[in-house]
């Protein structure tokens, strides 16, 4: 039932979109041929004309569109009749163009509006975060530190935790012995093997029977500081690291904390190097217990990036008051999300974040269901509102196939003083069009991934 809820709130979303761009049209006395939900794609649900207007439902529910006889070769209303579209003066176009991203920006606004209203509270995105249990093995290290059960993380290494994931990401990026390093902490621990072992070179194979000693002062990975986007989970954290390779891992494995190493003829000092580097990253940990900050002692995640607890999340509300306070703050809230909005987009045009962590509807309606079940209604409509300006955002790129391609069009028309060769716009049209629908695939591909991929891990 979640699911079919978060269904039909994004389907609100394409008819309000594409309502937008019917109403302007018949504002300006524009002629629409036909209204359609879903794009054409497989079986039509439903047709009924209206009026004028032939009203369609397609199978392929997630998309819309607003068909004018400017579309169809074959219409029987003149070229240089007042009732086209391209008959229109460029200001009535540039409206009845921009006019979905509108309607779904103000549809977003009246979502978050209604939740303040109804809800009288408002997300804040921010958590207090505390220790449910202590489940690790007993070897674990955070064990010693001094962590109990109810103590509220306040703070990993220097950072405010006050995100949803924050901790998580900490413990993530920490995993202990997790197979990478830094490359200034391998040359360093080079330059100390080399000193105590001066016979051998870099590059050169360690004859078998070797003893080689192992220096006291290693050089070991230290603690990471994440910055405030990575721990809101709206920007990927990438260190500067490197990977090593199987045998590597292997030696790492059999020389930890040894003094010596008798050698089997298979590695370098520089192998040596790589395989002491690979160490564990520390977590200094700041808990508030009775009212007083405590700082434990240090803590280390396992090779999965662990640190053996469970935690009790616990979204901080803040209070609508009021009408105004109502206002105020669904503005704050569509704001941020705007704002987090951009930052994703902006990596992912600048290949920061990859294409296989790019997802749509298919996702986004199965994460939706989840929330609505686990979280309720309200925050499934919250959710609602930011795809909403999500698609508002999308749409008015100044992309062709898209409502920022069309007024792109209507600018160099603008400029220039006269329309865009039709072939040729036409030509742009289509082929931008077939590579959303390439995107469009791809992007189902990656989302059924995500879907089953837990079928297949044991």
């Amino acid at each position: 039932m979640s699911v079919i809820i978060m269904i039909l709130l994004i389907g609100l979303l394409i008819l309000v979109h594409e309502l937008g761009h019917l109403l302007t049209a018949l504002l300006f006395k524009v002629k629409v041929d036909k209204f359609g939900i879903g794009l054409p794609i497989g079986p039509t649900l439903w047709e009924k004309k209206v009026g004028n207007i032939t009203l369609i439902v397609h199978a392929f529910l997630f998309g819309g569109y607003v068909s004018f006889p400017d579309d169809d070769k074959d219409s029987d209303v003149p070229q240089n009749s007042p009732d086209r579209l391209m008959n229109k003066p460029v200001w009535q176009r540039a409206i009845i163009f921009s006019a979905g991203v509108i309607a779904n920006v103000i549809c977003a606004y009246v979502l978050v509006l209604l939740t303040a209203v109804l809800w009288h509270n408002m997300p804040s995105g921010k958590f207090d975060i505390y220790v449910n249990d202590i489940v690790a093995p007993k070897e674990a290290s955070v064990w010693q530190s001094g962590m109990q059960k109810g103590d509220k993380i306040i703070e990993v290494n220097g950072s405010k935790i006050n995100s949803k994931y924050g901790l998580n990401l900490y413990a993530l990026y920490s995993a202990s012995y997790d197979g990478k390093t830094n490359e200034e902490i391998v040359q360093k621990n080079y330059e100390n093997l080399k000193a105590i072992n001066p016979a051998f070179k870099e590059d050169e194979i360690i004859p078998a029977g070797v003893v080689v000693k192992i220096p006291n002062n290693i050089s070991k990975e230290g603690k990471i500081i994440l910055s405030s986007n990575v721990l809101n989970a709206i920007e990927l954290f990438k260190p500067d690291e490197i990977k090593l390779s199987e045998s590597q891992i292997k030696l790492r494995d059999k020389i930890k904390d040894k003094k010596f190493v008798e050698t089997d003829g298979t590695y370098t000092l520089n192998d040596l190097a790589f395989a002491l580097s690979d160490t564990q990253r520390p977590l200094n940990i700041k808990v508030l217990r009775n009212g007083q900050e405590i700082a434990l002692k240090t803590v280390y995640s396992d090779k999965d990036g662990l640190i053996g607890i469970t935690l009790d999340r616990r979204e901080i509300l803040i209070p609508v008051t009021g009408i105004k306070s109502a206002f105020v703050t669904s503005y704050n809230y569509l704001y941020n999300e705007t704002k987090s909005m951009l930052i994703v987009l902006k990596q992912l045009f600048t290949g920061k974040i990859p294409l296989k962590n790019m997802h749509g509807v298919v996702l986004i309606t199965k994460m939706g269901g989840d929330i609505i079940s686990s979280e309720g209604i309200f925050y499934g409509i919250l959710l609602t509102a930011v795809i909403s300006m999500n698609l508002a955002i999308l749409n008015i790129l100044p992309i062709p196939a898209l409502d920022g391609g069309h007024l792109l069009f209507l600018l160099i028309e603008k400029i220039q003083g006269k329309p865009v060769d039709e072939e040729i716009s036409n030509k742009i049209m289509t082929v931008f069009f077939s590579l959303l629908i390439l995107l469009l695939i791809f992007v189902l591909f990656n989302d059924i991934y995500v879907l089953i991929q837990p079928l297949f891990v044991k």
